[in-house]
């Protein structure tokens, strides 16, 4: 279940009707889940792809900016966004140690599309999180072919969350952890535009797990960790996404992506050393971009822009905060019992274990 299925509803934005980083027009996002057992070894791990535009992201790129909060992790295709701010590319998300396969198969799927690839090159966005505890990282068991599996799969309905595609393996706040997701729509007087966030979730400490404000991971703390026998609590990384229709520039989406950091500190995150806290944001509004084809000799001089005023970008950040927010707790509620090699059982949060919990922390969905 989800959050606000259960009554709890965070922050005082409305999502929109999916409650998902694909209420954004045209952004569609795809799974492929990797679940076997190879030399006697427990593979839980896959990849998640968004893809920013209804089509293909070279003929129809956006403006995008990324921020870092904390830099123990990987992510290709960052350098040329922050230099020319620009997404080209979809965005795909996996394990630490499949990094470099997931964007090679990006970049023989654009090669693939193009007519004459001589005159292109690509720098596919691929970001990670550590999937180690629950998932064989060191076989390196996802392919070129989960690539494309997740692309065929890229749709713009409801997003599974929890542990499907680059989230199949991971953990949050100690408990299985995974993809989440959720929106915020702007009141139209100030520009009606919508704001989405995807997440994978694999950071944090249980103890400072915190919900709608409530300090419910002291309640649930006494419950065995995962790390009992190994690794640190709070190990672990978590990628963010923000999606927006709304006429961003470069350095605005650097400003919104920003601002995920509020909503992972909201439950108790961002404070690890060992983790891998980075965020890229896109904006849609501009929508006649030209094409990314380097070397082109007919593009036009120049592109008329649209800019949303500064006075404005303030219900945007509320907006990323609260989703990215809301997000974490779907991810945390879709999770699943889990046992890792060793034995150890990473639980998933379930409605039966946190509703009491955050009750004797003081929370009530009247309130609401």
């Amino acid at each position: 279940m989800r959050a606000r299925e259960l009554g709890i509803t965070l922050g005082l934005g409305v999502p929109g009707p999916l409650n998902a980083i694909t209420d954004v027009p045209g952004v569609r996002v795809g799974h492929s889940t990797v679940r076997d057992e190879v030399n006697g070894k427990q593979v839980r791990t896959g990849v998640t792809l968004i893809q920013p535009r209804a089509g293909h992201a070279r003929q129809q790129p956006c403006f995008a900016g990324c921020h870092v909060l904390n830099g123990n992790g990987d992510a290709t295709g960052l350098e040329w966004i922050r230099e020319a701010g620009l997404l080209a590319t979809p965005i795909a998300i996996t394990n630490t140690h499949s990094v470099g396969v997931v964007r090679d198969a990006l970049v023989a799927q654009e090669r693939d599309s193009l007519a004459d690839p001589a005159v292109y090159w690509c720098m596919p966005v691929v970001m990670e999180t550590y999937d180690g505890v629950l998932n064989d990282i060191w076989g390196q068991h996802v392919g070129p072919q989960h690539v494309a599996e997740a692309a065929a799969n890229a749709s713009a309905g409801p997003v599974a969350e929890g542990a499907v595609g680059g989230g199949t393996g991971m953990i949050c706040h100690e408990f299985k952890g995974g993809i989440g997701t959720s929106s915020r729509q702007v009141p139209v007087g100030q520009g009606g535009y919508t704001v989405g966030a995807l997440v994978q979730a694999n950071h944090g400490k249980r103890r400072e797990l915190r919900i709608d404000g409530y300090p419910v991971g002291r309640q649930l703390a006494p419950s065995p960790s995962p790390f009992e026998h190994q690794g640190t609590p709070g190990m672990g990384s978590i990628v963010v996404i923000l999606a927006t229709d709304a006429p961003l520039l470069p350095h605005q989406c650097q400003r919104l992506a920003q601002r995920a950091s509020i909503g992972i500190a909201r439950t108790g995150g961002g404070t690890e050393d060992s983790s891998g806290d980075i965020f890229l944001a896109f904006a849609t509004g501009n929508q006649d971009l030209p094409p990314a084809d380097y070397g082109r000799k007919d593009l036009p001089l120049s592109t008329p822009l649209a800019m949303l005023n500064n006075d404005y970008l303030s219900a945007l950040f509320s907006a990323a905060a609260e989703a990215v927010e809301e997000a974490i707790v779907n991810a945390l509620l879709a999770g699943e019992d889990m046992d890792s090699d060793d034995g150890r059982r990473v639980a998933g949060l379930t409605a039966e274990l946190l509703l009491p919990a955050l009750r004797a922390s003081g929370w009530s969905s009247s309130q609401r």
